[in-house]
């Protein structure tokens, strides 16, 4: 067990950055006659003591102040006006790239006198890269100051070697594009928490580009997102995502089918009615126990987000489901510590450790149960006895999306509906054959769900969806024979990988965790290969910090699907057979031995 923590960001804030108002704008005017007319000379004086343009008209200007006074400014010239300061000095035909609706201008880059040698013209032109690509810019165009120039190119733009000459001062055209410019940040991570944890950061866009949680579903560019041609789906694989190989309930489909049109063009029950009596009564809990979403994402980002800030510390797995880091560190900006689990003891968890641990008094202690990616599992019992030893203002929320795998007696739904600080998160996706569906729900006690109830909007799971879950929940026979037919799979296809020369990890769900041999492709590359095959898999590097470049997750198929991942993954190892995988791997014993790897049954 390792328990490696996130850095808080706390320091002392030194600047903010804001956008100009009317009266900020008239003292920029000021300061531009100061600093162009009077220091540079690049401009005459005037008796206003004021310079503007015909830009002003639009342009928008960013501003940082230091103690509470202005420390600095520039200027953005928006795309849609087909007008920039550019025009002046070059003709744009000559100009090295498209003038189009996404190029911006960034010009007037301009540091108070008190405030030079300070970080206030950095600050400034990250403020301007993150205002035009939040706005959809894809290239930054500007003149830069010779005097200054080193700084432009330091942020990234790019010279062109075209100069001008504006009064007494010397200019060249620099210019790039916004995703140059946002990978060459990713050389400056340093800066940039420094900047952060510094800064009062007063704009319309956030300090940090939003990024979206990754999940797979690559399988979807090989579709098409559009889906123009939904055939194309016999032709790939989908292993890369944990979608159940069988299909739903045949009272769901016979359902769908029988009143679909109606089902489509009318509005669903406000607040899931009939949805959410019927898994109380299934679970064996009350209606005020259950607050249904559209899948484990929405309860995930809208209840974190409610109970949570930046303030809040949280405690995860590691490796764990990535939803949860990203919402807890790059949404919300929790302080978030990791439990980590490891392939020396197969990634289980100690229980003693993790006891110690989550008595160190977190806000939030979240456990995928069975987890993923490693497909292990807590019993019922252990975990209640971990649980028990939480503090009590400390929340614990359970991640069950898999529990019915290992058997629906495992839930700890009846326990947390008495629970003063247990949530249940239940998707109705792997284990229903509903991912398309989105259908999830919070099971805890009333109390931790009135506020949730608040702010869930109305009518937040369709009619479909609604009808579909309903028949799946009450057609438990049809689904344990599903289940019991996964494990048989996992089974046969784990022996096969092994086979294979992988290092495969037990696990309890629908999908397997497993370490590549050493000799071969690794993750990526086989990924790659893959999946210009048809087949989807999953690189699971980052999907926990002790992975290495050598780790895959692989979804579990029906039998025939299987043997065709089997064919693909044997080609994509470097075109050689199984014998030649297993000389590699495991030498002459493995050969031996190899009557033990028999082919996935028909």
């Amino acid at each position: 067990m390792n328990l490696a923590p996130t850095p808080a960001s706390v320091s002392i804030t030194a600047f903010r950055v804001a956008e100009a108002g009317p009266t900020e704008r008239d003292l920029i005017y000021q300061w531009r006659h100061s600093v162009y007319a009077r220091e540079l000379h690049q401009h005459p004086e005037n008796a206003d003591g004021c310079l503007v343009d015909a830009l002003d008209l639009f342009n928008r200007y960013l501003c940082v102040w230091q103690h509470g006074e202005l420390a600095g400014f520039i200027s953005i010239t928006p795309a849609g006006h087909n007008r920039y300061s550019i025009d002046k000095y070059f003709p744009r035909e000559s100009l090295p790239f498209a003038v189009d609706d996404r190029l911006f201008e960034v010009r007037l880059l301009t540091v108070l006198p008190k405030a030079r040698g300070s970080e206030t013209a950095t600050l400034l032109l990250y403020a301007a890269l993150r205002w035009v690509e939040s706005r959809g810019g894809t290239r930054i165009v500007g003149i830069g100051r010779d005097k200054v120039l080193s700084l432009y190119l330091k942020a990234g733009m790019r010279p062109s070697g075209m100069k001008i000459r504006s009064g007494a001062v010397d200019y060249e055209l620099i210019q790039a594009p916004t995703t140059d410019l946002r990978g060459h940040l990713a050389n400056h991570a340093r800066l940039l928490d420094r900047l952060e944890s510094t800064t009062d950061w007063d704009l319309d866009v956030a300090f940090r580009t939003p990024a979206p949680c990754f999940h797979g579903g690559a399988f979807f560019d090989a579709i098409g997102p559009r889906f123009d041609d939904l055939a194309r789906r016999d032709q790939i694989i989908n292993a890369d995502v944990l979608d159940a190989w069988f299909p739903p309930s045949p009272k769901v489909l016979a359902a769908l089918e029988a009143h679909l049109p109606w089902l489509l063009r009318t509005s669903p029950p406000t607040r899931c009615e009939g949805l959410v009596e019927t898994i109380a009564g299934i679970r064996g809990v009350k209606p005020g126990n259950i607050l249904p979403g559209a899948g484990s994402s929405d309860l995930i980002f809208r209840a974190l987000r409610h109970w949570l800030d930046r303030e809040s510390s949280v405690l995860l797995l590691d490796p764990t489901y990535g939803e949860y880091a990203h919402v807890l560190e790059r949404v919300i900006g929790c302080h978030v510590d990791r439990f980590t689990v490891d392939e020396k003891n197969g990634y289980r968890i100690e229980t003693n450790a993790l006891i110690d641990v989550v008595q160190e008094g977190y806000d939030l202690v979240v456990l995928v149960n069975p987890n993923s990616p490693t497909g292990q599992h807590l019993d019922r019992d252990t975990l209640v006895s971990i649980i028990r030893q939480v503090p009590r203002r400390t929340r614990v929320w359970i991640d069950e999306t898999y529990i019915d795998y290992v058997g629906a007696a495992q839930s700890l739904e009846g326990f947390a509906s008495s629970s003063d600080s247990v949530i249940v998160c239940k998707s109705m996706s792997k284990v229903y054959a509903l991912s398309g569906a989105r259908v999830a729900y919070l099971c805890a006690g009333a109390h931790q769900l009135e506020d949730l109830r608040a702010i869930t909007p109305p009518w937040i799971v369709g009619l479909p969806a609604q009808v579909a879950a309903v028949e799946a929940l009450k057609d438990t026979e049809y689904y344990a024979g599903c289940f019991a037919e996964t494990h048989a799979l996992r089974s046969e296809l784990s022996e096969e990988l092994t086979c294979l020369g992988w290092r495969v990890i037990p696990g309890c769900a629908n999908f397997l965790l497993a370490h590549l041999p050493e000799d071969g492709p690794d993750a990526a590359e086989l990924v790659a290969r893959c999946a210009a095959a048809g087949l989807f898999i999953r690189n699971a590097a980052g999907m926990g910090t002790s992975f290495g470049p050598r780790v895959v997750r692989i979804a579990v198929k029906d039998r025939e699907t299987n043997r065709r991942m089997i064919a693909i993954l044997q080609d994509a190892a470097g075109r050689v057979g199984v014998e030649t995988l297993l000389a590699r791997s495991g030498g002459a014993q493995m050969l031996a031995n190899r009557q033990h790897c028999k082919p996935i049954n028909p």
